[in-house]
C-alpha cells in the first residue's frame, strides 16, 4: 500500500504533478460521510462540484445551484479536515457578470473551506481567472464538455471533434495556462486531443471522459459507487466500481422486514428495566418482561 502524507496537498504540490509518473486522482464529494471516503482512499483532490445539482438533489442539469448551495456543501467536506486539496466549482452566473461579484463569490467558498476554486470556459473567462488569482486565490480550468453551457451546446455531447473546434479547444487551454491556472480539466474530448492539450500546457490536465493520456483522472463519486440510480444511463467514460445503491436498498428491505415482523429490535438492542423499577411502576404485573429482563 502506498505511504500516504499527513501533509495537507496544495495547489502547488497538484502543479508540480505535471508529468509525474503517478497520475492525480480527483473523486467529488459533497458531504461530510463522503469526503471522509474518499481522503481515506487517498485521492489527491476533492472536488465539490456543482454537479451536486443533480446527483444529491434531483435536479436535470447543474444550472440550478448558488453560491449560498455550494458554500453549504464545501463547509460539510471541508469540517472533515482532509488531506486531499478541496476544489470548488464556481456555479453559473457566479463569475459572469463582473470581476469585482466573481472575486467576492470565490473568496466565499474560500471562506467556507476550499482551497482552490474551478470554473468552467477558455479565453473568454481569462479575465475572471485573472481576478480570482490577484486575489490570491488558486484556480482550477474546465474545458471541453462544460456543463453549465449546456444550451449553448445543444446538450451533454463530445467536444473538438472537428478540426477547428480541436485547435480552438488547444488555444483554450494554452490561454488558461498562461493566465497562471494551476491545472485543467478536459471533460468530454477524444483522447487524442487530450494528448495534443496535456503535451502542449505547462501545467497538469485531469480527464473525464479524455482518455489515458491526461495527467490524472476524476469521476463522480455517485457514478464510481453505482449510486446513480436505477434508470440512470452512465456516460461511456464511467467505470462503477461498487453497486451500493442495490446493497442499500436491500439492507433498507431488510429493516422494513424485520420492524414488521417484530423482530427489530431485539432484545440486544434494548434498554432494559429492572425488576424493582418495573414492580414500582407497576408494569407486567411487577415483574419486568422475561425476555427483557437482564
Amino acid at each position: 500500500m502506498t505511504s500516504i502524507p499527513a501533509r495537507r496537498i496544495t495547489a502547488p504540490d497538484v502543479a508540480a504533478r505535471k508529468g509525474g509518473e503517478t497520475p492525480l486522482v480527483m473523486v467529488t464529494a459533497y458531504d461530510a460521510p463522503s469526503a471522509r471516503t474518499v481522503d481515506a482512499a487517498g485521492a489527491d483532490l476533492i472536488l465539490v462540484g456543482d454537479s451536486v445539482a443533480m446527483v444529491v438533489l434531483g435536479f436535470d442539469d447543474t444550472l440550478q445551484v448558488t453560491t449560498d448551495d455550494m458554500a453549504h456543501h464545501v463547509g460539510a467536506v471541508a469540517r472533515t479536515k482532509p488531506r486531499a486539496l478541496v476544489v470548488a466549482d464556481l456555479p453559473w452566473l457566479s463569475y459572469h457578470v463582473s470581476d469585482a461579484e466573481t472575486v467576492h463569490n470565490a473568496a466565499r467558498l474560500v471562506r467556507a473551506g476550499a482551497g482552490a476554486v474551478k470554473l468552467e470556459g477558455g479565453r473568454k473567462r481569462i479575465d475572471s481567472v485573472r481576478a480570482i488569482l490577484d486575489a490570491e486565490i488558486p484556480v482550477m480550468g474546465h474545458i471541453g464538455l462544460t456543463p453549465q453551457s449546456i444550451h449553448a451546446l445543444g446538450g451533454f455531447k463530445v467536444q473538438g471533434k472537428e478540426l477547428d473546434a480541436a485547435k480552438s479547444l488547444a488555444d483554450d487551454a494554452c490561454a488558461l495556462a498562461e493566465a497562471g491556472v494551476f491545472a485543467i480539466v478536459l471533460e468530454c474530448v477524444p483522447d487524442a486531443v487530450a494528448r495534443v492539450i496535456t503535451e502542449s500546457v505547462t501545467v497538469p490536465t485531469i480527464g473525464i471522459g479524455a482518455g489515458r493520456h491526461c495527467d490524472g483522472q476524476v469521476l463522480v463519486w455517485h457514478d464510481l459507487l453505482g449510486f446513480a440510480g436505477p434508470d440512470h444511463r452512465a456516460p461511456k467514460f464511467v467505470r462503477a466500481y461498487a453497486s451500493l445503491e442495490a446493497a442499500a436498498t436491500e439492507s433498507i428491505e431488510q429493516f422494513c422486514a424485520d420492524v414488521r415482523a417484530g423482530t427489530y429490535p431485539a432484545s440486544a438492542e434494548t434498554y432494559h428495566m429492572t425488576d424493582r423499577m418495573a414492580d414500582a411502576l407497576g408494569l407486567y404485573g411487577g415483574v419486568a418482561e422475561p425476555e427483557l429482563a437482564q
